[in-house]
């Protein structure tokens, strides 16, 4: 090897070695930071010490999603459904862990600004912990502790940069460099486990979510019978088991709300305040009601939908304790974890099933739909009626106040569209006819506290056929649909339309979720083999 190259080699090399070193340093800085922090917010949330969310990757991920635009929501309720707080909280992760790299790199050459970016994007976090619903300076700790010790590590790795410099090979110094990554990034890790398992809160939950039983009530709802139309292999179950029903909502760490200190309040426009906990709400007289949701951000055939059987106590009886006061035409509905939404009063008086449920399909309530309490009122969207984890319902007037989505450019108001949707055959799949040479063209259809009186299907650019209804056990509830078609080989188009109760049949013409539900006819394509 020539002495100018052995030179060059000995000059480059440990520069870029320690380019990789100052990497490591903020990787391992950023897995102390979070890891720390989020164990002493699960000892906090353990203990009761908190009074908001003390982990700052959840608030700074709750913030974003307070903040996040009607058209990115849309996209990602769309693109990722169910699985988008899974998908937040995985770029969190990713953006957190560049953000570690950068500071790690300007460690090396502008360690002052590296140790600003630091503290400031402490700051940030901060600031999203001090914004959560019922937040108290207590809940700054955990993220303070996590930056001193961040903070340590990026101090400590500044000495190790300058340890070693011009030599080629490992020294003992770069192999602590190694050694502190290594146990950095385990440490936090295990820290961030310990942090979510300490809590305790869900454990106790999930015991006492086993032992409920569900009230009695005087008149169950009787499921119809599913012949001959819920028998159709890959149709949506009239009753949407509770492991299956969709779940959209703003809450990136599903609250965890004991029943035994849970209560709500009404206060607002009313003749007088009443508060009510756990153990009296469960002695009033329940009822059942088979309810369809549906989510406002749901596509023209999408599935952000489903049927279920709800136990709870009208909200009218509620209101009727309360006395609401003349003037008054809306009540707006608090979440544990602030969510908001603005109902007209109308659709919780007016006689229709408007419930605080406490079970679902004759279980308690799931944890991420809401338990131990929540709201569902038939015939609204889910943004402006179903609030989960209930605890306040003010009284008000939409003059005076506004729901969560309102601001956000959604309607204020959010009654459901009617619509339908094509389950079979799956869209660009191939069928082959049953012995009788018909295939099922079959699905759901729904326009709730009106209901369904027809359903009819368009194959190609034919006639409109009316397809045989499933019982309709109440307005409330969607109805399954089947369309035994003759089929003829080759590739085909099957659309789908519904009239309503009042003769009014749905609408054709497309339009997006925003600003109050989507529209248009609901199209599969297939190929008859």
């Amino acid at each position: 090897m020539s002495a100018t190259r052995q030179a060059e080699e000995e000059t480059v090399t440990p520069s870029a070695a320690r380019s990789w070193v100052a990497v490591l340093g903020g990787i391992a800085a950023g897995a102390v930071t979070i890891g720390v922090a989020e164990l002493l917010a699960g000892l906090m949330e353990r203990f009761g010490w908190s009074g908001g969310i003390p982990s700052p990757v959840i608030a700074v991920g709750e913030a974003f999603i307070d903040r996040t635009p009607p058209w990115l929501k849309d996209f990602a309720v769309n693109k990722f459904g169910t699985n988008d707080k899974a998908v937040l909280l995985a770029g969190i992760g990713l953006v957190l862990f560049l953000l570690s790299c950068v500071i790690g790199l300007l460690l090396r050459r502008l360690p002052v600004v590296a140790l600003v970016g630091f503290v400031v994007l402490l700051a940030v976090a901060m600031a999203a912990v001090l914004t959560r619903p019922g937040a108290r300076p207590a809940d700054l700790v955990p993220t303070l502790v996590g930056g001193l010790a961040g903070l340590w590590v990026l101090h400590r790795w500044r000495g190790l940069l300058s340890v070693g410099a011009g030599r080629r090979e490992m020294t003992t110094e770069r192999r602590q460099v190694l050694t502190w990554t290594v146990l950095s990034v385990i440490g936090g890790g295990l820290a961030l486990a310990a942090g979510r398992a300490v809590s305790g809160s869900a454990r106790a939950i999930q015991a006492a979510r086993e032992t409920f039983v569900a009230p009695r009530v005087q008149r169950p709802v009787q499921v119809p019978p599913v012949a001959p139309v819920g028998d159709v292999p890959g149709i949506t179950p009239y009753i949407v088991p509770n492991g299956q029903f969709y779940r959209i909502d703003t809450a990136l760490q599903v609250p965890q709300v004991e029943a035994s200190g849970w209560s709500l309040k009404v206060t607002g426009m009313v003749d007088h305040e009443v508060e009510i906990d756990w153990k009296t709400l469960l002695s009033k007289p329940m009822q059942q009601a088979m309810i369809t949701l549906m989510c406002v951000s749901n596509e023209v055939g999408g599935s952000l939908n489903g049927n279920a059987i709800w136990t709870g106590w009208p909200v009218r009886e509620l209101l009727k304790l309360a006395g609401p006061k003349p003037g008054a035409d809306m009540v707006l509905s608090t979440s544990v974890d602030g969510f908001t939404a603005g109902t007209p009063i109308g659709a919780l008086t007016d006689g229709r099933n408007a419930l605080l449920a406490v079970a679902m399909n004759g279980k308690a309530l799931p944890v991420d739909h809401g338990y131990p309490v929540r709201m569902v009122v038939p015939g609204l969207y889910g943004y402006v009626s179903a609030t989960k984890w209930i605890t306040h319902l003010k009284v008000t007037t939409y003059a005076k106040d506004q729901g969560y989505w309102t601001p956000r450019g959604w309607s204020a108001m959010g009654p459901v569209k009617i619509s339908s949707r094509i389950d079979v055959p799956h869209d660009g799949r191939s069928v082959a006819p049953g012995t009788d040479g018909t295939v099922p063209i079959a699905g759901v259809a729904w326009d709730q506290h009106t209901g369904v009186s027809g359903v009819q299907v368009r194959i190609d650019n034919g006639p409109w056929q009316s397809a045989q209804l499933g019982e309709q056990a109440t307005v409330d509830a969607w109805r399954q649909w089947v369309l035994h078609w003759p089929a003829t080989k080759g590739r085909h188009t099957a659309t789908v339309r519904a009239v309503d109760a009042k003769g009014h049949v749905q609408i054709s013409a497309e339009a997006a979720p925003a600003p109050n539900g989507s529209t248009g006819l609901h199209s599969v394509t297939f190929t008859v083999a």
